[in-house]
């Protein structure tokens, strides 16, 4: 770790131990330490030789769900079996020492709350249920994802025959607005954001640090690749997530 990234480290340390109301933000990159892919490098990007409106729009599901779960099939294997990575511990034990008072995610893979976090607002869904699209009954996904898992056919609603889709958000699809509400009141009470393994490239989603930005919030960004957001940062780390967030969590230990 070069000593520019430290000397970033410390500060950002300083920031959060002086915030009142620290909130973070986080993306695909705080996941990759965990074994599942973000959605755009060139080496192991999830729509990499994919069509995004063909296979993860709400068009095309119900044009071809078969071609969707064909797609989200090895990316659900990942994410059952994936763990939370140091950086999601970190943020974790953060929130528990009333540093941090709330995560919103891009994330639908579960890693936050799995951590320990309890206020997070997973604003492109989860994985926990799924809801059939026809009669909109709602069921446990593990017990489908299992038996998709195995057999790879699309899953039936019990009650209708219909095709039961997770409750992750699609493109053509808005967004949970319980959870974009609550996300939008945390950003505007915040006095602080850490933007964390994100490009900020998807909207809605990514208007929401601007919002704490114009109600005075600092913001860290913290992510391997620059964003569009960084002239506007308080402090920029390229770094991992995964390695940052515990050298942060050392830095405000030793500064006690």
């Amino acid at each position: 770790m070069t000593r520019e990234i430290q000397e970033s480290l410390n500060q950002a340390a300083d920031l959060l131990s002086q915030a009142k109301r620290a909130i973070a933000f986080t993306g695909a990159g705080i996941s990759t330490a965990s074994g599942i892919p973000d959605f755009r490098s060139p080496d192991c990007g999830l729509w990499n030789n994919v069509n995004p409106l063909a296979v993860a729009s709400m068009y095309g599901f119900r044009q071809n769900p078969q071609a969707f779960f064909d797609w989200i099939r090895p990316l659900a294997r990942l994410m059952l079996d994936a763990l939370p990575n140091p950086a999601h511990y970190a943020l974790a034990e953060w929130e528990s020492k009333g540093i941090l008072k709330g995560i919103i995610t891009q994330n639908i893979d579960m890693l936050h709350t799995r951590a320990g976090n309890k206020n997070v607002y997973e604003l492109h869904g989860h994985l926990r249920e799924a809801t059939c699209i026809h009669c909109f009954s709602v069921y446990p996904a593990a017990p489908l994802i299992a038996q998709f898992l195995e057999d790879g056919l699309v899953p039936r609603c019990p009650k209708c025959g219909s095709v039961i889709k997770p409750n992750l958000i699609l493109f053509g699809e808005q967004l949970p607005m319980r959870e974009l509400m609550a996300a939008k009141e945390a950003a505007r009470k915040a006095d602080l954001v850490l933007i964390i393994g994100s490009s900020l490239e998807v909207f809605p989603a990514s208007d929401i640090p601007m919002l704490a930005l114009r109600n005075g919030a600092k913001i860290i960004i913290i992510n391997l690749e620059s964003t569009n957001f960084d002239s506007l940062a308080h402090l920029v780390i390229q770094a991992d997530a995964a390695v940052a967030l515990p050298q942060i969590v050392h830095c405000m230990e030793l500064s006690k």
